[in-house]
């Protein structure tokens, strides 16, 4: 499949930089996969769109300041980006500059060292920090810097790039589709009488980069780590067995769910036949590492509908989504987005799709 077929054309100035005020009053797109019907309205409407047993799915992860700014021990300024951690002191990260290699030395301020212990892949090293996870993580707190998406110039409030439910520490990247929702929106939809079920999906670096082999199918998605307690799948098994819809709130979310949730590969078959068997899914919950690459002709086995946002030409997200409404329903809806002047990107306006 080629990636010139995920490109689309976007005017610059349609790429939000800053979050609306209030949040919720952003747009909302309105897609009926089975009829192409499109309704354009706002965001805090949302709940005309839902049904009493819907559930919606949100990803609780709380993005960090994964940006940090040491020297080497020669005295040159030197950039380390936190991605992954490994084990107990160990992470890999990406470090700026051209002159790097193992066994070099970094200092941070608050006493924080790291060492260059070995090389992954290409621009990916491997570093032994002299601070356990949870120390270092309250170290970065204080010293580090919150990575933003390279499109948005400049970020005047780190609120502004955070979940209103944002809980668990450990994303460099926001989950963008929850910014839409403000605590007035959801406890509108609670007395509503809307289930809400949060999942974990920490974000990588790896939602930054973009697809570059020309036949997609050849791209390798990143890892990302994610946790779903015990409880949340049997409620979530429990809803999906009585016919209720899963609303997935942002790509991440999707992610999980059809990692975790829709592993029996069975389920594929037909989302029809799928209501009707008995879903498998981990008895004692699940925390791990999960890779899935979702692309048009991947069929969704967990999933009803979504709410996203318009995402980057040629991305994994835009893949995505296409998959689940169709390639060209999806270039048809942007399309229309940009004619009618949407906000475009991580602040910007939300999409809510459905079968």
């Amino acid at each position: 499949m080629k990636l010139k077929l995920f490109d689309y054309h976007l005017p610059p100035g349609l790429i939000a930089q800053q979050p609306l005020k209030p949040r919720d009053y952003s747009k909302l797109l309105v897609f009926d996969k089975k009829s192409k019907k499109i309704k354009h309205d706002k965001f805090i409407n949302l709940g005309d769109y839902l049904r009493s047993d819907d559930i919606l799915v949100f990803n609780n992860t709380k993005v960090f300041p994964a940006r940090l700014y040491g020297k080497k021990t020669t005295g040159g300024k030197i950039e380390v980006f936190l991605l992954k951690n490994i084990s107990a002191s160990y992470w890999e990260v990406l470090i700026g500059g051209k002159v790097k290699e193992v066994g070099m030395s970094i200092v941070f301020s608050n006493n924080l060292k790291a060492k260059v212990v070995g090389k992954v892949s290409d621009g990916i090293w491997k570093v032994r920090f002299n601070q356990t996870k949870s120390r270092l993580l309250r170290i970065v707190e204080k010293i580090g810097q919150t990575p933003t998406p390279p499109y948005i110039k400049k970020v005047t409030n780190l609120k502004d790039y955070q979940t209103v439910y944002a809980d668990k520490v450990g994303s460099v990247a926001a989950p963008t589709a929850g910014f839409h929702f403000t605590k007035r929106l959801l406890g509108k939809l609670k007395r509503q009488g809307i289930q809400m079920e949060y999942v974990t999906l920490h974000v990588g670096y790896g939602t930054f980069q973009p697809v570059k082999k020309i036949d997609i199918t050849k791209h390798k998605i990143h890892e990302e780590f994610a946790e779903v307690n015990r409880q949340v799948i049997e409620r979530l098994y429990k809803a999906k067995k009585e016919g209720c819809r899963i609303i997935a709130v942002g790509t991440t979310t999707v992610r999980v769910l059809e990692s975790i949730m829709g592993s029996d590969r069975a389920l594929a078959r037909s989302r029809i036949k799928a209501k009707a068997r008995a879903f498998a899914y981990p008895r004692g919950g699940f925390k791990g590492w999960l890779n899935i690459f979702i692309y048009p002709g991947y069929k969704y086995k967990f999933v009803d509908a979504m709410i996203t946002n318009f995402h980057l030409p040629k991305s994994t997200l835009l893949m995505l989504v296409s998959a689940f409404i169709g390639r060209q329903n999806v270039i048809n809806i942007y399309k229309k987005a940009v004619k009618l002047k949407y906000r475009f990107y991580s602040f910007g306006d939300g999409m809510f799709l459905f079968e």
